[in-house]
């Protein structure tokens, strides 16, 4: 018996387990914060919770095959059928990934809006800004999870009955999905990001402008004016302070697999295939956990709102006893 795939499935469960949990968890405060106070920036944290709760609900499907592996049936399974319900694997994990990922930059990209045209942002932003968002990211996910089953030119040639991303997925069309994926988005964050800071800085320089003015005619309007630009300032840097971890964190677990995953295609002497599929992409699967994990502990809302979770179930637990 093999049991480097029984290993991996167990560490597989654990994840996933603790993947729909944790973002179930957050995903419940999301959805009674937006009952309370309807808000297009928390519809998009909660489309996040809900795909990263997916990829863990698809993460379950390679544990089954990891058992398979480690205790192969008597009855093998046709090399063109196997192949079939691995790139449905593939595409079923790849989708939700890909969603989770394009959430990230739809909330990076709400607040951009609303820093850098607070007025057009006030007037596009709702329901129907939301709805609209959210089709074309779903739409765009499971497209592109789905495009090696569709395209026969981005499947690789043979199956050995191994189950992995590499032995079903050909490696130009790795080059070629990551390319129009994962590099234009990583390119627009940076982008977001330098311009953000830009943005901070101006209301920085306002701010020690008006203190000037108002430290030499020590007028009150010229006070009450650089309160609200501090405030306003501040209100800008707490919001943007739980994207920029999100971020953060996206790059750190995510980067190393997708710039390996191009040497891996282009380099073929190197023989990264294990280091990516037993490292760098539980790696990469392991911000589904981070995320929710970020708003649980970094954004006061959330926090105050599970805290009340927490209080409500101690309180029916305690009141149940009394009835008991």
């Amino acid at each position: 018996v093999n049991m480097r795939p029984r290993v991996m499935g167990v560490i597989l469960s654990f994840a996933s387990c603790l993947i729909i949990s944790t973002n179930l968890l957050v995903a419940v405060a999301l959805l009674k914060l937006l009952l309370k106070r309807s808000s297009q920036s928390w519809c998009f944290v909660f489309n996040l919770a809900l795909a990263d709760a997916l990829v863990g609900v698809a993460i379950t499907g390679l544990t089954r095959q990891s058992h398979i592996i480690a205790d192969p049936p008597t009855n093998a399974t046709p090399p063109a059928q196997g192949k079939t319900r691995c790139l449905m694997r593939m595409a079923f994990v790849t989708s939700p990934c890909t969603a989770s990922i394009m959430s990230m930059f739809l909330i990076s990209l709400d607040r951009y809006a609303a820093i850098k045209m607070p007025l057009r942002y006030s007037l596009l932003s709702g329901k129907g800004t939301a709805v609209g968002a959210l089709l074309t990211l779903w739409i765009s996910s499971f497209t592109l999870g789905f495009l090696p089953i569709m395209v026969q030119q981005l499947q690789a040639e043979g199956y050995d009955g191994f189950c992995a991303f590499f032995s079903v997925i050909d490696e130009v069309g790795i080059i070629i999905l990551f390319s129009v994926c994962f590099f234009p988005v990583l390119s627009v964050f940076v982008y977001i990001y330098l311009d953000i800071l830009m943005i901070a800085r101006s209301h920085q320089k306002k701010i020690c402008q008006v203190r000037q003015a108002g430290s030499r005619t020590a007028g009150y309007q010229h006070y009450q004016h650089h309160q609200q630009l501090r405030g306003g300032y501040w209100s800008h840097v707490k919001a943007l302070k739980t994207v920029a971890v999100l971020v953060g964190c996206f790059l750190v677990l995510w980067c190393p697999f997708f710039v390996v995953c191009i040497v891996h295609a282009l380099c073929k002497r190197c023989e990264l295939a294990v280091v990516l599929e037993n490292y760098l992409w539980l790696l990469g699967l392991s911000n589904s956990l981070i995320n929710p994990l970020v708003y649980a502990f970094w954004q006061r809302e959330v926090r105050l709102q599970l805290a009340a979770m927490q209080n409500g179930f101690n309180g029916c637990i305690f009141f149940s006893f009394l009835l008991f």
